[in-house]
């Protein structure tokens, strides 16, 4: 039933972070993504993070997962034609690697702003309420995220996101190009900060904790603050 889903064109189309890049149907009917463009300059992040790693990072990067996301659709589309069980046992994997890989990305360009554009500016409303409720204050927010995302072992990401029957903000980390759905299926990504090294090792090296300290120069609140409102009205 799962593949099955996967395969439905308004499932994906509806998919976090696809709806936007959905290209064409082809003439198989299937449909694939394209990668999506920024609403921002790839220097405009600077200093916080460099033209030079947003540019690597969106069109080398991010288009490979699209690549492959394509590819391994394509495969399992024609594996199912044929009734191929284990080509399509074994194309999982490469869908929700390199799918999650799109759907990560494709929020995590979202999530950031320039500082000139709002990017650093604290949320206000319903979910800064929300935020000092659950954890306090920002600031010990950004602590735990930032001790939760340099304590990952290996690639990842670290995200904060929202219960939306619990009504409950959360924070998770998920391993690889896993998305927040993977850690329950009510959960709804607000902020996600990724902690692969071609994410910051250019500018930062191996320190990934200055990466984590500076990024929130340019996260995008506004952005996060109205997911919130539509999940939690």
């Amino acid at each position: 039933m799962a593949l099955r889903a996967l395969l439905a064109r308004k499932t994906l189309a509806s998919a976090p972070g696809l709806g936007g890049a959905a290209a064409a149907v082809s003439s198989r009917g299937l449909q694939t993504s394209s990668l999506p463009d920024l609403p921002y300059d790839y220097g405009a992040l600077q200093p916080a993070i460099s033209g030079e790693i947003m540019q690597l990072h969106h069109q080398k990067h991010h288009q490979a997962y699209v690549t492959n996301y394509n590819k391994a659709l394509e495969q399992l589309h024609d594996a199912m034609g044929k009734g191929d069980a284990p080509a399509v046992v074994k194309l999982q994997s490469a869908i929700k690697f390199n799918g999650g890989g799109h759907v990560n990305h494709s929020i995590f360009w979202k999530n950031l702003a320039p500082i000139q554009e709002g990017g650093g500016e604290p949320p206000k409303g319903s979910l800064g309420w929300a935020i000092d409720d659950h954890f306090q204050s920002l600031d010990a927010l950004v602590q735990k995220m930032n001790a939760e995302g340099a304590a990952l072992q290996g690639s990842g990401w670290v995200w904060l996101g929202v219960d939306k029957e619990l009504k409950k903000l959360v924070v998770e980390t998920t391993s690889n190009q896993d998305p927040l759905v993977t850690k329950g299926p009510s959960l709804v990504p607000l902020i996600g900060i990724d902690v692969w090294e071609h994410a910051y090792y250019l500018q930062y090296k191996n320190v990934r904790p200055d990466y984590l300290k500076n990024i929130w120069k340019v996260i995008n609140w506004k952005y996060a603050s109205e997911v919130y409102e539509k999940e939690c009205p």
